[in-house]
């Protein structure tokens, strides 16, 4: 990839989509010296980010997540704001790619030069979404749009991390009540800043009423995760947009609240160091995998541990004292 470090900076901040989905390309890649040019990229508009509000939408399978996002997102765009929606599709498991695609499922919003829209593959990353989608979310900024929604793949047991690097962590779910409440895992529940029952309309919308009900009185067995801010349980139609404008009027009460009571800076700062742990444990990884020292005996006693000839325990000692001897040894530069 030949690039022009200066235009490629110059091409975001002036909220160029394609520099912007240039730039996205450089931080998901894996090549070192990519990975190289993506870091000074960062560093150059660092200054420029932070001011957005980013929002997290996660949700059961069929609960509608892209026609939500279109609808939400349009009504965004009416309000006078920029939109960037960074969807995380499930990945193919022979080419690693996305399978998907958001653009072809949210075409209205796709065609609006005010809205950015990235689908990427989830890969082999935990939590629901991409390894760099962090990264995303500051270029979205450095580019201009001051509202960054993240689509996760879906409801699961890791799908809390999207939670961990958001302002507003939405949770929609379908007309069930009781029995999807069964379902739904505690964690994403305490996780959640507003629940939404979609699909209320027609037949469906007092079935959506009662789930709203049913899933009220569970949050009253809950601490919310925003100290000072009661979880609102509403009804929505992503399909007729009722609801849509209460619910951005909601997200906007949620942000003036968190600003006001100093919450919204003290995440972004809990998430920051978060983000910076996270760098640094994959970071570890990636190196001891790779260290010459290691590879070679890595192999044996991966066979050793899973032939229950050798505890665990005793093999990762062996692996790291090899890894951590390396790195003692190197030359200082």
């Amino acid at each position: 990839m030949a690039l022009d470090l200066d235009a490629l900076t110059a091409g975001v901040l002036a909220g160029d989509r394609r520099s912007l989905a240039r730039a996205i390309t450089l931080v998901e890649s894996s090549r070192e010296d990519h990975r190289r040019l993506a870091a000074e990229l960062l560093r150059r508009l660092m200054p420029h980010t932070g001011d957005s509000l980013r929002i997290g939408i996660s949700g059961v399978p069929g609960v509608g997540k892209s026609t939500f996002i279109e609808a939400l997102g349009l009504h965004v765009l009416e309000q006078g704001h920029r939109l960037a929606v960074l969807a995380v599709d499930p990945s193919s498991s022979v080419s690693g790619g996305s399978i998907l695609g958001d653009k072809t499922r949210m075409q209205q919003l796709a065609r609006r030069r005010e809205a950015f829209i990235r689908p990427s593959p989830a890969g082999g990353t935990l939590g629901g979404v991409a390894r760099r989608t962090r990264e995303s979310m500051l270029l979205c900024e450095a580019a201009g749009f001051d509202v960054v929604f993240v689509e996760t793949v879906g409801v699961g047991q890791s799908e809390t991390t999207v939670a961990e690097m958001t302002d507003l962590f939405l949770l929609l779910l379908l007309p069930g009540g009781g029995d999807e409440l069964q379902g739904i895992k505690r964690g994403i529940m305490e996780l959640a800043d507003l629940i939404l029952v979609n699909k209320a309309d027609g037949e469906l919308a007092t079935a959506a009423r009662r789930a709203a009900q049913d899933y009220r009185a569970a949050l009253t067995l809950l601490h919310p995760r925003t100290r000072g801010w009661q979880v609102p349980v509403t009804t929505c139609s992503a399909l007729t947009g009722e609801g849509i404008p209460e619910v951005w009027s909601l997200i906007e009460r949620y942000r003036q609240q968190v600003r006001d009571s100093g919450q919204f800076g003290r995440r972004r700062a809990d998430q920051a160091r978060s983000w910076l742990w996270s760098e640094i444990s994959e970071g570890l990884l990636e190196a001891f995998r790779r260290d010459r020292r290691v590879r070679p005996r890595l192999e044996e006693l991966e066979q050793a541990v899973t032939a229950n000839r050798l505890p665990p325990a005793v093999a990762a000692a062996e692996l790291l004292a090899l890894f951590l001897d390396a790195g003692a040894n190197a030359p200082t530069p």
